[in-house]
């Protein structure tokens, strides 16, 4: 296993959840952690207890995905601080599930604007960086929805296909540089994002759904991506699927 000591990661969606999961395994194993979310008061909470409890540098700077601009001044104020970006997490996302008809077109948009844009300007910002440093890994955070669609998940599967697709891409892109790709693609875990569906007929096919399967934890995904972070130089692990077993 390679070592990711004095690596710097960008971290988005770094506030909760997989995003939160991640930034504690890396900063138990020495990187410097970049921590990029909307929410300022729990990017900040968080980067102060990284700090309190591991050796590593911890920086948060609020950051909004679906703001080129935003997310151009995240790669920059990282590479001030660091000299460089050596890992980027694109794991912002949501996940608003509905049924077509009741024509939540809002809530479509939103999705496409995090979930494929994010990652876009996420890529923009950091690959060239990369190329000309000769080093580098992008995890891209897809979904077993990128695999998979069920009723009520038609937009969001379609954001997460196309995450997969861009990961594919990138991947016979760069197969010949030094740049990595990995692509993460959970399946349910316990985090916020079931809570923000507003679909009150999609709450209720959820529930029925998970019923018998005990969700994954945001460490299970925070672990797996770590160990495509750690593998050798000549290693590229380009898919992972993580299902949680069924224990109906």
């Amino acid at each position: 296993m390679k070592s990711i000591k004095g690596k710097t990661a960008i971290i988005t969606g770094a506030s909760s959840g997989i995003g939160e999961a991640v930034a504690r395994k890396l900063a138990s194993e020495g990187a410097n952690v970049v921590l990029a979310a909307r929410r300022e008061d729990k990017i900040r909470e968080l980067a102060d207890e990284l700090k309190g409890s591991y050796s590593a540098e911890v920086l948060a700077i609020t950051t909004d995905v679906t703001s080129k601009q935003d997310v151009e001044d995240l790669v920059k104020q990282t590479k001030e601080a660091f000299g460089q970006v050596d890992i980027l997490i694109n794991n912002a996302g949501v996940m608003l599930l509905s049924f077509l008809k009741n024509d939540m077109v809002d809530q479509w948009e939103q999705m496409v604007d995090v979930n494929i844009k994010g990652v876009l300007f996420g890529v923009h910002s950091v690959l060239p960086g990369m190329l000309e440093k000769g080093t580098g890994h992008i995890v891209n955070i897809s979904s077993v929805a990128g695999h998979e669609v069920m009723p009520s998940s038609a937009v969001y599967s379609a954001t997460k296909y196309a995450v997969r697709a861009l990961s594919m891409g990138m991947e016979k892109e760069l197969a010949d540089t030094p740049v990595r790709v990995t692509n993460i693609s959970p399946g349910a875990v316990e985090t916020e994002l079931p809570s923000h569906i507003t679909d009150e007929e999609v709450q209720d096919l959820f529930k029925d759904m998970l019923s018998g399967v005990k969700p994954l934890d945001s460490v299970d995904i925070a672990e797996a991506i770590y160990y495509a972070l750690s593998q050798p130089d000549h290693v590229d692990v380009n898919e992972v699927i993580i299902r949680p077993v069924n224990q109906g």
